[in-house]
């Protein structure tokens, strides 16, 4: 779930910080730059693992700060395909499964990897499957439409709720550059984006185990 990844950079120590032992200002600067930020095709950073070089402060022409070349290693969340991590549901819709590990939660479980058959509650608002379903005899190979779910009793139904603790299956991840250009225009008029804003790292899980 967590890796480590090697970074180059230049970090400025500021003035407030010249009484601090060189290693631990710089490190103070990385955790800011980089902690709780997405690196892409890298991960989410959590934090500075260890300074591995780091080369003699120079001062720049007009400018206060101690400049500094190093090389570091930061761990980065960023589970690997196949791995098998617990996490909470977050929210539910009619996409799919939102879930968290707490300090990250752009995780999704979408329909095709949720168990069948499953349906979404309008009401309840959560996903639910039948674990005892059982296709007629005249027809093996039928598959229930959700309507026939959401007529089934409701206590043969295994809701998946917001808050329970479940065991998902790394899928994929993606990353997204939301790079800043001009908005469209249409028919002459400027009109901004519509679509919902998309998280710059996400991972797709499927279900594991409910438990």
């Amino acid at each position: 779930m967590f890796v480590l990844s090697t970074i180059k950079d230049t970090v400025a120590i500021q003035p407030a910080s010249f009484g601090l032992p060189s290693e631990q200002a710089i490190t103070i600067e990385l955790n800011k730059k980089y902690a709780n930020r997405v690196l892409h095709d890298v991960g989410l950073c959590i934090c500075v693992f260890d300074i591995a070089q780091a080369g003699e402060g120079k001062v720049r022409y007009g400018d206060g700060c101690f400049w500094h070349k190093v090389v570091f290693r930061l761990v980065v969340f960023r589970p690997f395909s196949g791995e098998v991590i617990l996490a909470k549901v977050k929210s539910s819709d009619e996409e799919g499964i939102r879930v968290s590990v707490g300090f990250f939660d752009s995780m999704y479980i979408p329909l095709n990897y949720l168990p069948t058959p499953s349906a979404f509650d309008p009401n309840e608002r959560a996903h639910f499957w039948l674990p005892t379903y059982e296709p007629p005899a005249s027809d093996p190979e039928h598959v229930p439409t959700q309507h026939e779910l959401l007529d089934s009793p409701t206590a043969e139904r295994m809701y998946i709720d917001a808050g329970e603790v479940v065991r998902v299956r790394v899928e994929t991840d993606e990353f997204y550059d939301d790079e800043p250009g001009p908005p469209k225009a249409a028919e002459g008029v400027m009109a901004a984006k519509a679509e919902r804003r998309r998280p710059p790292y996400s991972i797709t899980v499927s279900r594991h185990t409910f438990r």
